[in-house]
């Protein structure tokens, strides 16, 4: 949450929040333990000019607004001033320093090159004002904006951090692949193994030492291709894997797609099992992601009926046009968000005699619906395959809102590519997508795949590697 510089300055530290705090978590107040939290009225200004406006962020700006009202409603102007217990919100929460509004409004411009008329300069100066009157207790500015940090420090701030709470990992190089891959020759690796035969299934027991990082669900391979299998169970001493069958996996079809390599085998294996409720796909772009994704959708609802219908998601950027100005119905404005989505269909289709006629059909037969995230809020999803795109610019928050739509038979597919996020306060360390592969790697009915490599073309991949 925040940074070691800050902790050996005096046990008692001030955490001033930024506007984007909250919006990123509207109780982020309540996750700095023991602290003071301390918010400027400028920062409550900000969340009531964003809690009407058709954005995806006006639903976190009154969640917060009214989070804010439960713990400073009974108290009198200046013990709202002074620090109000955070002791007195209900819940579950660790929370027991106390939460204050500071009235920035009182700042009068200083010799300092910030000028006050920007909202940013006066969440600043209010920061240097707490941290002048609490010196030497550690007084710390926390804002998910680069360039305010920057600029905080350079105004004089001695301690500016980023929101770490739900960070799960400090460098992106420590995310799960979801595999693990033995150099050379898985047998003559493992030594003692013992085999069970379960019908048409094979499974193997090697010793814990030979994957002391296992966790449910994470796939075994090896640089021959001679082995492929998935671990099924494990504990203190054994670790039993599933034999998928190297070959057996290659030669998977969805909807007339075959894997081009083993990563894209193990994504399509864990895409048509149904005993898997999330699979979360992470690769490069061109890596196949999007396109194994709908093909094993369609199969599992046109061919084997297994689902109802399929669900396209995603979020629709605030850098970009809003959703609202666009013409015609919910799925019409989606259209160009979801383009991927259509250009992945065309190119299953694209040896069909009449390719518009055939995708007419599909999306009727397989009653593919395109829905803005902004709107999935309130519903329960039942019998269906949902299938997210571009999840990395999403928070954790915004993941769980969809995350516990899903009822029953529901798939969910979230995919992402954690070299283009979009959003301005988001980094691959604290990507939601990031967050729920962490989250979710150990969870018995989920799968993560990184699907390594490009197969989209030379020139993806010469992009992908050296741009």
């Amino acid at each position: 949450m925040t940074q070691k510089t800050a902790e050996s300055a005096s046990p008692c530290k001030f955490f001033i929040l930024d506007t984007n705090i909250l919006l990123h978590d509207p109780l982020a107040f309540l996750n700095f333990d023991e602290h003071n939290v301390i918010i400027p009225m400028v920062v409550l200004e900000e969340l009531d000019n964003i809690k009407d406006r058709s954005k995806d962020v006006s639903r976190e700006a009154r969640v917060a607004i009214r989070s804010l009202e439960e713990v400073l409603k009974e108290a009198t102007p200046e013990q709202i001033i002074a620090g109000v217990p955070l002791t007195r919100v209900h819940g579950d929460h660790q929370a027991n320093g106390s939460l204050a509004i500071f009235p920035d409004y009182e700042l009068e411009q200083t010799d300092s090159v910030l000028s006050l008329q920007q909202n940013d300069h006066r969440i600043i100066q209010a920061a240097l004002e707490i941290q002048k009157k609490h010196s030497p207790a550690a007084v710390v500015l926390v804002t998910k904006d680069i360039n305010m940090r920057l600029k905080a420090k350079g105004a004089g701030m001695q301690y500016v951090d980023d929101y770490r709470t739900d960070q799960l990992i400090d460098d992106i190089r420590l995310l799960t692949k979801g595999f693990y891959q033995f150099e050379g020759d898985f047998w003559q690796q493992v030594g003692e193994v013992s085999t069970q035969q379960e019908g048409r299934d094979a499974y193997h027991t090697v010793p814990r030492e030979v994957l002391p990082q296992v966790f449910f669900n994470e796939y075994v391979i090896d640089e021959t291709g001679s082995f492929a299998a998935r671990v099924d169970a494990y504990d203190q001493q054994f670790v039993t894997l599933q034999d998928l069958g190297y070959e057996r996996m290659m030669a998977y079809d969805a909807w007339g797609v075959r894997p081009k390599n083993i990563y894209q085998a193990m994504a399509l294996q864990a895409l048509l099992d149904t005993h898997m409720d999330m699979v979360i796909l992470t690769g490069p772009a061109g890596s196949g992601k999007t396109l194994l994704a709908l093909s094993a959708a369609l199969e599992m609802v046109v061919e084997q009926g297994i689902y109802e219908k399929i669900i396209v998601t995603r979020n629709t950027p605030e850098i970009a046009e809003s959703i609202g100005f666009l013409p015609g119905t919910e799925e019409e404005k989606m259209a160009p968000w979801l383009a991927a989505i259509t250009d992945s269909l065309e190119v299953l289709h694209r040896q069909d005699e009449s390719m518009e006629s055939s995708l007419n059909y599909i999306m009727k037969k397989a009653n593919i619906q395109f829905k803005s995230l902004n709107f999935m809020r309130g519903r329960s999803i039942q019998n269906a395959v949902v299938l997210l795109d571009e999840a990395q610019n999403l928070t954790a928050s915004q993941l769980k809102t969809l995350i516990t739509r899903c009822g029953e038979n529901t798939k969910l597919v979230v995919s992402g590519n954690l070299a283009q996020i979009d959003s301005y306060y988001l980094t691959a360390v604290t990507s939601g997508l990031t967050y729920i592969v962490e989250r979710f790697k150990d969870y018995p009915d989920s799968a993560t795949v990184n699907l390594n490599g490009v197969v989209r073309s030379s020139l993806a991949q010469f992009a992908e590697e050296h741009l």
